[in-house]
């Protein structure tokens, strides 16, 4: 059994069923508010998440900075990307997700699977896009 610190917005119908599924593979999962949590004591904490990753894969794609074409992650360096993301956590990608040092980003369940192990398959569900219609219901 591995423990998942798991970073998530509080209420968001995907975050809840990846916590499931981390749960019912029997691991245990101590979730934490993404949008409460104080990154700017130490922006690298945060940045750590990323490893490579491309900077446009560091954001939720469903956020309305995102959607409004305010913010456009393709163009961002990555000290850019990491102060808009300071400024607003809804731009995170989520989950962010810990096990001892290891820091993951966003919920890929191969990549979950190898890293971790997900006995139980979700038959391949997308569980990052926001299921709900509508426009402002997952990212508020």
């Amino acid at each position: 059994m591995t423990t998942i610190i798991f970073y998530e917005k509080p209420g968001c119908i995907n975050n809840t069923k990846q916590k499931k599924l981390l749960e019912q593979a029997g691991h245990s999962v101590v979730a934490k508010s993404l949008l409460t949590e104080d990154w700017s004591a130490n922006p690298m904490h945060l940045r750590g998440f990323f490893t490579n990753k491309p900077i446009a894969d560091w954001f939720n794609r469903s956020a309305p900075a995102i959607k409004e074409g305010k913010v456009i992650p393709q163009k961002l360096t990555e000290e850019q990307a990491i102060i808009l993301m300071l400024e607003d956590p809804l731009l995170i990608r989520r989950p962010l997700m810990q096990v001892g040092d290891e820091k993951r980003v966003g919920f890929e369940e191969r990549e979950i699977d190898e890293w971790i192990g997900l006995s139980i398959r979700s038959l391949q569900l997308d569980l990052e896009t926001c299921p709900k219609n509508h426009p402002t219901a997952c990212h508020e």
